[in-house]
């Protein structure tokens, strides 16, 4: 009778035990962890090239760290140039929360949560600086590297001051210094995935809004609206519904015909689209040797032949910042906004966008090449691996990507990859995410 009892006591404590061990593993909680040195230094402009191999995908913030998602979690490291993901710096955690988006302003990195939390984190400290309640944000989507949500965060976007949150058919706008609700509007279906624009507007499939009020903006071009050439924030240009090409980094748009080519994008003021092959190039100067990221070893890419690129089903090749690169342009031209010819470039080549007063082109053999925004000369030339890696290779398709503070991230895929990220064989490696240091 006493082993009987006994026995039954025991159940109930290891029943007790475990039920203590569930609660604390599964009960709703947060965890933050704040920086315990002093921010990381900017980058020297000497370290060029492909500086860090990585597992997850970064957002350069501020130039001196790397900000990344998971699927609970937001952290970052540093310095930005490190080889590989070092220890957090600072992390924040919430469970069972998941994380939606991520965006950064300056030095404040804001996150937007499942359960519609805004929590807003200073980069260079890892402490939170202010908490909003917004509407319930979708799961987590970043897959195995957190690119879409740092890269292309969902229903969340950056507006001079202001934070832009969509859910349904509800827009609001949130300081980003305080987190003070600055004022929420109701806008048609079709609203939830738009972009803002350099010159204060929010733009998406059914209209247009100010981004300091919420005010529907009247006068504007009919869409649906697409960035040109930029992400889903502070775009300079767009396309509206009839295909035609304005600039957008003022109050008012001015129509640019010459970015109603649905090739085209703007880098600098400066319209980027394709051209023949047979087309005369501007002569190239010597390219810039990058730093010590780039290996004397690496092999001479193999010939290529040119492909042309054709617009697909009425929508351009060259799709926004941040996604897959365009198909490959036999030639590479450039014109002013007011249609005037500057120069050409021989190809293949996919546009990725510009740096600064340079525009960046990927080749067939995943050659990154920069050339001068003003007169085509060939800036620089380097092969996108991990040169401290022998084994590394130029044998993968690109896939998302990043341009932002002088650094462009790359996510690698399998040359056979499926369009599942989920599927193992989707990533090229491990350590499928490239940052490279561009020359200024």
């Amino acid at each position: 009778m006493n082993r009987v009892l006994l026995r039954i006591m025991a159940a109930a404590l290891l029943l007790v035990v475990s039920g203590l061990i569930g609660w604390r593993v599964l009960a709703p909680a947060e965890l933050s962890a704040s920086a315990k040195t002093p921010n990381p230094p900017t980058p020297s402009s000497r370290q060029l090239g492909v500086t860090s191999r990585l597992n997850v995908a970064p957002l350069v913030v501020d130039a001196t760290v790397r900000v990344y998602a998971a699927k609970h979690q937001v952290r970052a490291d540093g310095p930005v140039t490190a080889r590989a993901v070092y220890t957090a710096r600072w992390s924040f955690r919430r469970w069972p929360e998941q994380l939606s988006a991520v965006v950064a302003s300056g030095t404040t990195v804001i996150t937007r949560w499942s359960d519609g939390k805004l929590v807003a984190i200073d980069s260079r400290t890892g402490k939170e600086t202010w908490r909003a309640d917004g509407p319930e944000g979708p799961g987590y989507a970043g897959h195995r590297t957190g690119a879409a949500a740092v890269w292309n965060p969902p229903g969340l976007r950056i507006a001079g001051g202001n934070v832009l949150v969509t859910a349904g058919q509800i827009l609001s706008a949130y300081a980003v210094s305080t987190g003070q609700s600055v004022w929420t509007a109701t806008v048609p279906a079709g609203c939830s995935e738009g972009f803002t624009t350099s010159g204060g507007a929010y733009l998406c499939a059914t209209g247009a809004y100010d981004t300091t009020s919420g005010d529907l903006l009247t006068g504007w071009p009919t869409g649906p609206y697409r960035p040109v050439g930029c992400g889903n924030s502070g775009c300079d240009a767009f396309r509206d519904g009839a295909g035609q090409g304005w600039l957008a980094s003022a109050a008012e748009p001015r129509r640019v015909p010459a970015l109603d080519d649905p090739l085209a994008v703007l880098v600098a003021g400066t319209v980027i689209t394709a051209a023949q092959a047979d087309a005369p190039a501007a002569p190239a100067s010597p390219a810039v040797t990058p730093g010590p990221s780039v290996s004397a070893d690496v092999p001479s890419p193999s010939p290529s032949t040119s492909v042309a690129a054709v617009p697909v089903d009425g929508l351009p090749l060259t799709p926004p910042a941040g996604t897959s690169p365009s198909s490959f342009f036999p030639a590479v031209a450039a014109r002013t906004v007011d249609g005037a010819a500057l120069w050409t470039t021989q190809g293949p080549a996919r546009v990725l966008g510009g740096d600064s007063d340079t525009v960046l082109l990927l080749t067939p053999e995943n050659m990154l090449r920069g050339v001068d925004v003003r007169t085509g000369d060939l800036k620089y030339s380097m092969p996108l691996l991990f040169a401290p890696d022998k084994a590394d290779t130029l044998d993968w398709k690109p896939g998302l990507y990043h341009l932002t503070d002088g650094f462009l991230a790359i996510e690698r895929l399998d040359k056979d990859a499926s369009d599942d990220p989920e599927s193992p064989v989707y990533y090229f490696t491990p350590d499928t995410v490239l940052l490279v240091a561009l020359p200024d």
